[in-house]
């Protein structure tokens, strides 16, 4: 379903499947930004599985100025105990480098935004890394808190299939 924003000519469409190539270009992109190349091992089949299979665990919004797609966000509902309420959890949000500074981003935000009021969530959160100075500076202007007292954990490969095996 497209939704037309308060940006000109910039609209936001639900990805549909034959939009997993471009996913995929854009998760690479991004990792490209952050300089974190090496560990993509996403590929199309993958995507395609959770994203629009019988297990699907994210969604994805495709932002398009006229009919360029330029950018894309990445995101699940999760729960807050404290809240009793579900939230969303932006994985990721992308923006290609030439068209930044237009809005496009904001307008992706404001999106998930809307879609958890929408839908009663009680928040919107997403992780950013500590030397992204300009993505924590546009967050903060948007009145995003940054949460220092939380330390994000994470078990991946050998430490999450040893803990499994400790069951």
């Amino acid at each position: 379903m497209e939704q037309k924003t308060k940006v000109e000519d910039f609209y936001i469409k639900s990805a549909g499947r034959n939009e997993v190539p471009l996913v995929l270009d854009f998760i690479k992109k991004l990792a490209t930004y952050e300089k974190l190349s090496h560990e993509v091992v996403a590929t199309e089949e993958k995507l395609e599985r959770y994203l629009f299979g019988k297990e699907k665990v994210a969604e994805v919004v495709i932002g398009y100025y006229g009919q360029v797609a330029v950018g894309f966000a990445l995101f699940f509902y999760n729960f807050s105990t404290f809240l009793a309420r579900p939230g969303i959890y932006l994985e990721d949000l992308y923006v290609l480098e030439e068209h930044r500074g237009k809005g496009f981003g904001k307008t992706l935000l404001a999106y998930l935004a809307k879609l958890a009021v929408e839908k009663g969530c009680g928040r919107l959160e997403w992780a950013v890394l500590d030397w992204n100075e300009p993505s924590i500076d546009f967050y903060k202007s948007l009145g995003a808190n940054t949460m220092n007292e939380w330390i994000i954990h994470r078990l991946t490969g050998k430490s999450l299939v040893e803990l499994a095996d400790q069951f």
